[in-house]
């Protein structure tokens, strides 16, 4: 049984930067419930959170805390790898690992923001896309390195105004 319930499945540009023809990769947010490892008597985890290594602290539940809030949100790519040497519920190098309540108070811009430059590593952010009246294409990254776009794929509508 799985600790996390898939909140939404998004498609997110692979390298963090979205251009014409650039890939696409699903970022499923993955919630941990808050009765999780809680240290509440009642919960089963008595002994111990078996998942304090790899999720933010646990929850008592409370007055304060209701059972239904989350303790964690656990991003990954969809091909990210599931079971570790330390426990079979944890990801695999997940690129963003959030509390819940930084989760709930974040504006979706900003998780969008922070998901795309976790995706897009140590590489420069695209700037800008420059569309040639020949039909060439050229990323300009803020570091003022270019590279040319990827080829455009022919319109393959007819024409059929006649």
């Amino acid at each position: 049984m799985s600790i996390y319930a898939t909140l939404w499945r998004l498609q997110f540009p692979r390298y963090g930067d979205a251009y014409v023809g650039c890939e696409w990769v699903d970022v499923l947010a993955q919630g941990v419930p808050a009765h999780v490892g809680t240290p509440t008597p009642g919960y089963g985890y008595e002994s111990g959170d078996p998942y304090a290594a790899f999720l933010p602290p646990a929850l008592r539940i409370d007055d304060g805390t209701p059972e239904d809030e989350l303790r964690a949100v656990v991003f990954v790519v969809s091909t990210t790898k599931k079971g570790t040497s330390r426990s079979g519920q944890e990801y695999e190098s997940p690129p963003l690992v959030l509390t819940g309540a930084e989760y709930a108070a974040m504006p979706f811009q900003v998780l969008h923001d922070r998901l795309c430059t976790t995706l897009r590593g140590d590489r420069p952010g695209l700037m800008m896309e420059v569309f040639g009246a020949d039909g060439t294409r050229t990323l300009v990254f803020e570091n003022g390195s270019t590279i040319p776009g990827p080829p455009s794929k022919k319109d393959e509508r007819s024409d059929d105004s006649g």
